[in-house]
């Protein structure tokens, strides 16, 4: 006698297996190529604005400007001469040289720009993990918007605007970086505030 195959003891009435579900979901296509199955990430980098300007503000200074600075700096190093400061004397004509070459020598333009990445200065890369928060100034009549940094250096960057619209740039910096309205002067900014307005270098035009 052959063997039989046992028959289910569970086996429903009529005698039929179940068949398998045909609703149960596919599992996803290997292929990225095949359709339904998962297509391949692509990242690009947009530009979002882009323009020319200063490298810094600049506005021409006329022979009243030098003149008024020279008297000062020669009070200020008699002074200094009379209490024997001969090191800080040194240091002032230093200062005194270096803002003469800043307001007769004008800046070369850089170019900015403002990507889906961060900002770009001439030669120079800054991701948005990489800054803070940013706001405006006017420096020398000139719009200039600062944009601070997380780490100490260089702690912030100044990018003049130049024929540039203001509202323009903080349209494009505002889905990246917090726009702060107001920024409380320093001492520093106050003080040289104060001799401007007070002591003038040269008169205005």
């Amino acid at each position: 006698m052959t063997a039989q195959n046992p028959i289910p003891e569970n086996l429903p009435a009529g005698g039929v297996l179940p068949k398998e579900p045909l609703d149960l979901p596919r599992p996803p296509a290997q292929d990225a190529g095949v359709a339904g199955g998962p297509k391949p990430h692509q990242n690009t980098v947009e530009t979002i604005l882009e323009w020319t300007a200063p490298g810094r503000p600049f506005r021409k200074r006329g022979k009243q400007y030098y003149l008024t600075s020279l008297l000062i700096t020669l009070l200020v190093e008699v002074i200094l001469f009379l209490f024997s400061q001969y090191l800080l004397m040194l240091v002032v004509l230093s200062l005194v040289f270096v803002a003469f070459v800043l307001n007769t020598v004008a800046p070369s333009d850089f170019k900015y720009r403002i990507s889906t990445e961060g900002i770009t200065v001439e030669d120079h890369f800054f991701l948005w993990q990489e800054l803070y928060d940013f706001y405006f100034k006017k420096r020398e009549g000139i719009d200039v918007v600062h944009i601070r940094t997380h780490s100490f250096i260089p702690g912030e960057l100044t990018l003049t605007l130049g024929n540039t619209d203001r509202e323009h740039v903080k349209s494009a910096l505002l889905p990246y970086l917090p726009y702060r309205e107001l920024i409380k002067p320093t001492f520093m900014e106050k003080s040289a505030d104060w001799l401007t307005k007070n002591f003038p270098l040269e008169k205005e035009a």
